[in-house]
């Protein structure tokens, strides 16, 4: 299945090295040795060298490692992080985000070149843009881990499409 590349995008392919730039910025890959990527009437096209499974399975990656890519450039990627809990929040100081976890003191991050976080602490949101899918999600994951929600109150930090499925605590009596 080909990959369009949309008015806009420019895609230069040398050797094993792949650049595609957009409106939003330019993302790069180095293709592996056994795939073959072509670039032809507005479409890139991954093929591979032979059927076995390995091949089978770097084809379908590349292929979607080059969309992902591609919708970076042009759209851009977000994920949203809630945090929930009397006292937990987050705050942006400078380029720093500030959260404060219920733990003896607060948390310092800086996030890496090519992402943004935005705090919106009255809905307790952390929203993080950036035009690399797997960047964000990485820095999204790495501030989830830091107070994860647990079951029983549903206190943490967790994605805003997550549900925490919740448990019942003891019962008291007999």
């Amino acid at each position: 299945m080909p990959v369009k590349i949309p008015s806009g995008v420019k895609v230069a392919l040398a050797d094993t090295k792949l650049e595609i730039t957009g409106p939003k910025g330019t993302l790069s890959m180095d293709v592996h040795r056994n795939v073959q990527v072509k670039v032809d009437d507005g479409n890139i096209v991954v093929a591979r060298q032979s059927d076995n499974k390995f091949d089978r399975s770097l084809h379908g990656l590349t292929r979607a490692l080059i969309q992902n890519m591609v919708i970076g450039v042009t759209s851009g990627y977000e994920r949203i992080l809630e945090i929930v809990g009397v006292g937990y929040r987050a705050e942006l100081s400078g380029k720093l985000i500030v959260l404060s976890l219920g733990y003896s003191h607060p948390i310092v991050m800086r996030p890496p070149d090519g992402v943004s976080i935005r705090v919106e602490p009255k809905e307790g949101r952390i929203i993080i843009t950036g035009i690399s899918k797997e960047l964000v999600g990485l820095v999204a994951s790495k501030i989830r881990a830091l107070r994860p929600p647990e079951p029983y109150k549903g206190k943490g930090i967790k994605y805003h499409n997550e549900i925490i499925h919740r448990k019942a605590g003891k019962t008291a009596g007999k």
